[in-house]
């Protein structure tokens, strides 16, 4: 029952995403249907296993969502022929010297066979001792098979195989080449998002290349042998009916950051999702609210300013009282303005946060948020997770406008605060995820319902 493999690594960078993509296209060409899970905060990632899988890809996070939570998501959505999760970081990487949301803990969680990535640049011998101490070092992990990258040649390749045959009781599934002439696009921490990747078919053809060094039939060997799991559903009943409401969503090359599961809550309590163009809508269609994720606006800053008729007619809505919630990089559109290295660009002017972008990140991490008084989507009093991960900072303000979060664990937007406010408007640097904050989901759908009540008055 839910047959399922979580490929890992002994690092960041070692080549599990790589690796996690090439193991999806091989299941895809066997006829099976796919379902990619990604373990921690992470949409680029999840875009390309979404793209390779053919499924929308799920998020797992032991930090943002309850484990028993996080165990009936994965039941509920394993509805495939198998299921690939791609770890974070390296395996037993946590927030602190406990592991605690380390991938490790998601693999016992789920009682998921593990296939480790290892990084065999400039070693041989020692990738035995790298993997016997992975194995020993949490016995109630199974790890049960690895992957070698970065191989240089056939000697290279052949005295570290002997070297795990001899020391170590594990299945070789794969042995990679060192390719020198091509590789996966990244930017900033991460890879580059393939709504953004121009060269996205040289990018299929490496993941085809690294596909042939896999054996196919040993990993689908573990994930069918993964013990059995189960999780008891006690149903409730919704918290709202947000039947025939519509709720637009700004999806595109610039927007891309949306958790799966967030739209699906929505719809799963009657909501509409009507998708929505930065760069092509002139302006809003008929909405009772608007959800703007995150994303990379100062990539596409030149036509996202240009389309000033869209700009205004979300300013014009927000005035009026349409709901907005906006995440990171929709909390940069509806601002003052952003600068870049190609200079400053209008924004919609809902805040009046001037920001600018930075080399480095200015707040990265899982964050805590209280919300310290009644806003639009929250209820006063409550702690919300989450994560934040941007390279803008507010540089900038004429005056602060009201702010409902105070920060527990995070920078937020400035002074330890977040949250901004205008009417019914929220823009935030916190990215939550809805099977973890059901406060999200009634609040969206309650203010919707309210909005579209008063409208049709």
């Amino acid at each position: 029952m839910y047959p399922r493999i979580l490929i890992a690594g002994i690092r960041g960078g070692a080549g599990k995403t790589t690796v996690t993509l090439a193991i999806l296209s091989l299941l895809r060409e066997k006829g099976l249907n796919v379902i990619a899970f990604k373990k921690g905060p992470d949409y680029i990632d999840s875009g390309w296993l979404s793209l390779f899988s053919g499924n929308p890809c799920y998020n797992l996070d032991t930090y943002m969502i309850p484990p028993n939570k996080v165990i009936r998501s994965f039941i509920e959505r394993s509805e495939g022929d198998i299921s690939v999760i791609e770890g974070n970081r390296g395996l037993y990487d946590g927030m602190d010297i406990e592991g605690t949301v380390a991938t490790s803990e998601l693999a016992k969680l789920l009682k998921c066979p593990v296939i480790l990535v290892v990084d065999c640049t400039k070693i041989t011998r020692s990738v035995a001792a790298i993997i016997q101490g992975f194995v020993n070092f949490d016995r109630d992990v199974y790890l049960k098979g690895v992957v070698l990258n970065q191989v240089a040649n056939a000697r290279h390749e052949k005295i570290i195989k002997e070297s795990i045959k001899r020391y170590c009781n594990i299945e070789i599934v794969g042995s990679i080449p060192r390719f020198k002439d091509i590789k996966m696009p990244e930017r900033h921490m991460g890879l580059t998002p393939h709504q953004e990747q121009e060269m996205k078919k040289e990018t299929e053809d490496f993941i085809y290349r690294v596909a042939d060094y896999l054996d196919i039939e040993k990993i689908l060997k573990i994930a069918r042998d993964a013990p059995p799991i189960s999780y008891i559903f006690n149903d409730t009943k919704p918290y709202i009916n947000g039947e025939g409401v519509k709720i637009g969503v700004i999806r595109d090359r610039v927007f891309q950051f949306y958790y799966e599961e967030n739209l699906e809550e929505l719809k799963k309590y009657g909501a509409e999702i009507v998708l929505i163009n930065s760069l092509e809508n002139k302006a809003l269609p008929e909405i009772d609210a608007l959800y703007i994720g995150g994303g990379f606006p100062e990539t596409n800053i030149k036509p996202l300013s240009e389309n000033v008729d869209l700009i205004k007619n979300i300013k014009e809505n927000a005035q009026k009282g349409l709901p907005v919630y906006a995440e990171c990089g929709g909390l940069m559109y509806l601002c003052k303005s952003l600068i870049t290295h190609e200079g400053e660009f209008s924004m919609a002017g809902i805040f009046p946060f001037k920001l600018k972008m930075f080399k480095k990140p200015q707040a990265h991490g899982y964050v805590m948020a209280k919300v310290n008084e009644d806003s639009p989507f929250y209820e006063k009093d409550i702690e919300i997770k989450g994560h934040e991960f941007h390279y803008s900072r507010v540089i900038d303000y004429d005056e602060l406008p009201h702010m409902c979060f105070t920060m527990l664990r995070g920078e937020g937007i400035v002074e330890n605060q977040d949250g901004a406010c205008f009417k019914n408007t929220l823009g935030t640097y916190v990215h939550v995820h809805a099977i973890g904050c059901e406060e999200w989901i009634k609040g969206v759908l309650k203010i919707a319902k309210n909005y579209r009540e008063i409208k049709n008055a």
